[in-house]
């Protein structure tokens, strides 16, 4: 091993690699999230243990761009129009929930001792829940779209929001220490109205054709999706803000696009791994000497926020008309701290707002009620059965919201067939679908097929179906068939294995141009394979069959019933249909081969 290390940081980080795979791949056996493995590994690999790894310059590079990363995507999932259709509920709990964890949080920590600065920070750090987490542990449960994971997700958004914003505050408080208030305020609200007209330039006149033009590869809108991130994160620096606050401009600026999904899909994995680093870098500073003055801290503020978040949300959806098993399930969503806590202290250190004593307290906090929450979620419904005699204070007479949702029944917009690849027979196929009154979207790859189609007022998306992440972002909980026309058996393979992975349950028909890709579909599980060449075959002999039935039947040498009049196939529809086999299908219906 120290034979390998003398090579340098590539061999550093190829150490620092295999150890986090073997240290993640534990803690996905314990079902607990790989953040904090990571976190783990920092320690071991740092100064404080082994002291493996020395290239810390590097290290924190990474780390900074993971961050930068992880904000762009926050920013690249709140669109404008999820903005407006937030809801009640979840503008109320998650307002709610914040305001009462950061006033009581605030009281805990000052009776503890901590300066109003720490406390400050502390307090703030303590009411962000960790999106992803709680996103992964919901999409792992089939939970996401239920009521509460719906529920769950807006006020998350909140979060979000808020997280951004007090970024943006506290780094507005550097260098105006002696200030007052008002001018601190007003220097803010400057920055935040250029920063609004420029992104209202942008999102209007620039971005549109700008993102239209990188789309035409997928590496190329990977590239653009990285770059424009990492450039507004810089330019927010330079205007007094912080990388953070323009990474997450920079996602929200194309928030409103039409590749959203596709990027927010691509960037995942690379957020991942970005964040590695990230997590490493955070455990390899901490300071074990400052550490231990914080353990009681650490344990009572991970009880607050393990019991007083979730008790919070209880009983403001309680009193807005949910139902007590609706509330626990979504509170148990914010029984944690996230990876945005950490940032935002950690930023705090780099403006010199606070030492790194607060950090070690909100990464302790965060390790504690992250590793805990995670248990609560997967076992939420047993645990609720246990604690559901002592919940009904949390519960109207009445839930008369709740009522309100099961009344309504289906979601609007909600599609019961879902087209990938919209060439010439996709796009016809949802036409028809929608003259039908079906409900269908379509998905392509090409930005010009989705741009003519949305032109057309056709329900189309842009992304990649052969992407789990990007399929996870589509509305397929209720959708009761899935058509695939992708040419190819290796994209189609690659599509139901993504499909699969997205949890999809309902039923999928597959477009062929060839028997051997019909035979591939069939025996990987696809209930219902049309062949187009086949289809179009098989009607046309039944047409030329009819019409040729038709003239026999009218022929002028042909002895005339008496009293009987003849009948075009015009006047009489069934003498159109040929003689066929009791397999034969109607003319109007393609030939269908079901598995």
């Amino acid at each position: 091993m120290a034979g390998m290390l003398a090579h340098g940081p590539y061999a550093e980080f190829a150490v620092l690699l295999i150890v986090s795979a073997l240290a993640g791949a534990f803690a996905v056996r314990l079902r607990q999230p790989v953040l904090i493995a990571y976190i783990v590994v920092g320690i071991l690999v740092g100064p404080a243990v082994f002291g493996i790894v020395t290239a810390h310059d590097e290290v924190a590079l990474l780390a900074e761009i993971g961050v930068t990363v992880l904000l762009f995507v926050v920013g690249l999932k709140l669109d404008l129009h999820h903005i407006r259709h937030i809801g009640p509920v979840a503008l109320a709990t998650g307002l709610g929930q914040l305001g009462f964890t950061i006033v009581f949080g605030f009281l805990i920590i000052v009776l503890m001792g901590k300066s109003l600065m720490d406390a400050l920070y502390v307090a703030v750090a303590l009411t962000f829940s960790s999106t992803i987490i709680v996103v992964k542990l919901l999409s792992d449960k089939r939970e996401l779209d239920s009521l509460h994971g719906r529920i769950a997700v807006g006020f998350l958004i909140v979060q979000d929001v808020a997280v951004v914003l007090a970024m943006m505050t506290m780094s507005a408080l550097r260098g105006h220490g002696d200030d007052a208030i008002l001018a601190v305020a007003g220097h803010l609200a400057l920055r935040l109205v250029g920063a609004g007209m420029l992104m209202f330039v942008l999102m209007r006149y620039v971005l549109p054709w700008l993102v239209h033009a990188m789309a035409r590869t997928q590496e190329l809108l990977l590239i653009f999706a990285i770059a424009w991130g990492t450039g507004l994160a810089a330019l927010g620096e330079l205007a007094g803000f912080s990388k953070e606050a323009g990474a997450f401009l920079a996602g929200f600026s194309l928030a409103s696009t039409s590749y959203r999904e596709a990027m927010n899909a691509r960037l995942t994995g690379i957020r991942d791994f970005m964040l590695l680093f990230f997590f490493v870098d955070l455990g390899a500073k901490l300071d074990f000497s400052t550490l231990g003055g914080e353990l009681w801290p650490a344990v009572i503020l991970s009880l607050f926020v393990l019991i007083g978040n979730p008790l919070i949300v209880m009983a403001i959806m309680g009193y807005m008309g949910y139902r007590k098993r609706t509330g626990f399930l979504a509170g148990l969503t914010v029984a944690q701290i996230s990876e945005f806590s950490i940032v935002f202290v950690a930023m705090g250190i780099t403006l010199g707002h606070v030492g790194v004593e607060a950090l070690g307290l909100t990464t302790l906090v965060g390790l504690v009620t992250i590793m805990v929450s995670t248990y609560m979620i997967l076992y939420s419904q047993p645990l609720y059965e246990r604690l559901a005699p002592l919940l009904g204070v949390f519960e109207r007479a009445r839930p008369f919201r709740e009522l309100a949702v099961e009344r309504q029944g289906r979601a609007a917009g909600q599609p019961d067939i879902v087209v990938f690849g919209l060439g010439r027979y996709g796009a016809r196929l949802m036409r028809q679908l929608r003259q039908a009154g079906i409900a269908v979207i379509g998905v392509d790859f090409d930005p010009e097929i989705v741009r003519q189609l949305r032109r057309q007022r056709l329900p189309v998306r842009f992304g990649d179906g052969e992407d789990p992440g990007f399929l996870e972002s589509l509305p397929l909980a209720d959708a009761r068939w899935v058509v695939t026309t992708f040419p190819q058996w290796d994209s189609n393979r690659a599509f139901l294995h993504a499909l699969g992975e997205a949890g999809f349950k309902g039923r999928i028909a597959g477009v062929v141009r060839d028997d051997i890709h019909g035979a591939a579909l069939g025996a990987a599980g696809v209930e219902r394979v049309l062949n187009p060449f086949n289809d179009a075959a098989d009607y046309a002999a039944r047409a030329f069959a009819a019409e040729i039935a038709y003239e026999d039947a009218h022929r002028t040498d042909a002895p005339a019933a008496a009293g009987t009049q003849s009948a075009t196939p015009a006047q009489d529809p069934a003498a159109a249909q040929p003689a066929a086999s009791p397999r034969a299908n109607a003319p109007d219906r393609p030939q269908e081969t079901e598995r």
